[in-house]
């Protein structure tokens, strides 16, 4: 009787023990995450990215959150961002560490997070990263919002400005002040002269006459496009495969091409864009030296055309870098200027081929 005893014992006790020990067993992947409020970017991650994971594995996948607020959090940012190798000019939100790999933008999270999850809890799991920095930010509360608040998709009514976008923080520090301020005084300047030149091409357009012009100017387009295709291409190289950019000592320009407004629609990269303008630009200048009739007679037109729109858009583009990114691009402006230059340099020829033949002056 006592053997039966314990043998329903022991059963009873191994239906209590077994569960126990199999949640107990499950595995955890641990993940930190700089976001800051604003953020575009940190939103589409915690919005679109988090919530999937979050109601595919629950318990299994446990992100803490940091907000950056202030110089403290973005100092923080920085130091911990410097101990993975990664530069300032390179740092950004949101900026995600899930074990030795780092993450940085959001689609740098949603292209690699989900598998990197999946991968960890095959193998047992993830403890938080073990980067001494982060020590004393572990031991705290969390900040919001709560892995919890998370999983439920946050909708606004209306979308908020932005101060950064993904690859800067919030927060400049004192040390790179000066740098940043290099940079908005280089773009506000190139944006006065681009305003300038576009108000000086229409109104010499609209009255027919040249208030200076020099031989070279027209031989300067096809280098001027030639330096601007490579500028585009690099642009586009950096917008599609999501690597940092050489920024030089003035602006972020990774913050820019790191921005929504990199691409038009959220499809089309605008250094593409330029690339593919620029080529337009070489095949109308080439064609406007040809002897082909009418087309090359308004080849010059077609070339003016493409300059003025492509001023008028680095117009728009260097408003944004100014007044709605907070960084700015010395790439971009060096675009800006060229496509000016060519504005400026083609005007000769528009008005040449406005101007009537001797056949039509002798009728």
């Amino acid at each position: 009787m006592k053997i039966k005893q314990f043998s329903l014992l022991f059963i009873l006790l191994a239906l209590f023990v077994v569960p126990v020990q199999a949640h107990a067993q499950q595995p955890v992947v641990h993940a930190i995450m700089f976001w800051m409020d604003g953020c575009p970017h940190c939103e589409d991650v915690i919005q679109n990215v988090l919530p999937p994971l979050q109601q595919k594995y629950g318990d299994q996948f446990d992100l803490f959150m940091i907000e950056v607020k202030g110089q403290d959090d973005v100092n923080l940012l920085y130091q911990v961002a410097e101990s993975y190798g990664i530069p300032r000019d390179g740092t950004g939100v949101p900026f995600l560490i899930i074990g030795e790999q780092v993450l940085v933008g959001s689609d740098q999270v949603r292209n690699q997070l989900p598998a990197l999850v999946e991968d960890y809890l095959t193998h047992g799991g993830l403890d938080f990263p073990s980067n001494p920095l982060l020590a004393d930010v572990l031991s705290a509360s969390p900040s919001t919002p709560t892995p919890e608040l998370v999983a439920q998709p946050q909708v606004e009514s209306t979308p908020q400005p932005v101060s950064r976008e993904a690859s800067a923080p919030a927060v400049e520090s004192s040390a790179e002040a000066p740098v940043k301020n290099n940079g908005f005084m280089l773009a506000a300047v190139v944006m006065v002269f681009m305003v300038l030149v576009t108000l000086y091409s229409l109104a010499s357009l609209a009255i027919g006459k040249l208030y200076f012009h020099a031989s070279w100017m027209e031989a300067a387009i096809p280098i001027l496009s030639v330096i601007g295709l490579g500028v585009a291409f690099y642009l586009t190289y950096v917008e599609t495969q999501s690597v940092q950019a050489i920024c030089g000592p003035v602006g972020d320009c990774n913050a820019v091409q790191s921005s929504s407004y990199s691409k038009i629609w959220g499809i089309l990269p605008v250094g593409l864009l330029g690339g593919v303008g620029y080529i337009a630009i070489l095949a109308a200048w080439f064609v406007g030296r040809q002897r082909w009739g009418w087309l090359s007679k308004y080849a010059p037109v077609a070339l003016f055309g493409m300059a003025l729109f492509g001023t008028v858009f680095s117009i728009y583009l260097t408003y944004l870098e100014l007044f709605v990114i907070y960084a700015v691009c010395i790439w971009c402006v060096s675009s800006a200027i060229i496509i000016t230059l060519i504005l400026l340099f083609s005007l000769n020829s528009t008005l040449q081929a406005f101007a009537p033949s001797d056949e039509e002056d002798l009728e």
